[in-house]
């Protein structure tokens, strides 16, 4: 497994998993409230690394600490796990983005860093730090898939994602979450 791969398989699974996430309905949010882009993908930016480095570092002292065969089944499973909990469209509770005299990067930075918790690209983050040994790769993934997702949103608003067709999405990130499942589990299981 190399760092190519954790990269490559964490850039695709979060940014198909992260359409129709609820922190992408909060990039929405947060672009038709405060009109300001740049600010917004920057507050998405630093909030994504700080949290998902902290969910890397669990994910890869999960990994330290449990043997190679019990790990990838586990992994194996979590992401079976993540492709059934995929199928469940997220929604956004209406009071994720406060009104306040806070700046669009101050709102997005704390609100996203709270939107994350638990989500399931942190759990998928996790997931992927116990598999693959190279933090960097999968944090670096894991955070540019989110910017991929997240800023078509930001930038062009609800004209852009009023247009994509969710429920397909939803069943092709639930897929690749299966796939991934497979393969982990196929490692393991098959000689």
């Amino acid at each position: 497994m190399t760092s190519t791969e954790a990269f490559l398989v964490s850039v695709s699974s979060i940014s198909v998993a992260e359409i129709g996430d609820r922190t992408q309905l909060l990039s929405l949010v947060l672009s038709a409230r405060y009109r300001r882009p740049l600010p917004i993908l920057a507050g998405i930016l630093c909030a994504t690394l700080a949290n998902h480095a902290a969910a890397g570092l669990i994910g890869n002292l999960f990994g330290d600490l449990v043997r190679p065969r019990t790990l990838q089944i586990a992994v194996g499973v979590s992401m079976i796990g993540m492709a059934l909990w995929t199928l469940k469209p997220d929604t956004l509770d209406e009071g994720a983005v406060r009104a306040s005299a806070a700046n669009a990067f101050v709102a997005t930075l704390t609100s996203f860093f709270v939107a994350e918790m638990g989500d399931k690209t942190q759990i998928a983050t996790v997931a992927l730090a116990a598999a693959y040994p190279s933090l960097l790769a999968v944090v670096a993934g894991t955070t540019l898939g989110m910017l991929v997702a997240n800023a078509p949103v930001v930038v062009l608003g609800r004209a852009f994602a009023d247009r994509l067709p969710l429920k397909a999405i939803h069943y092709a990130a639930s897929l690749l979450f299966l796939v991934l499942g497979v393969v982990f589990l196929a490692r393991v299981l098959l000689p």
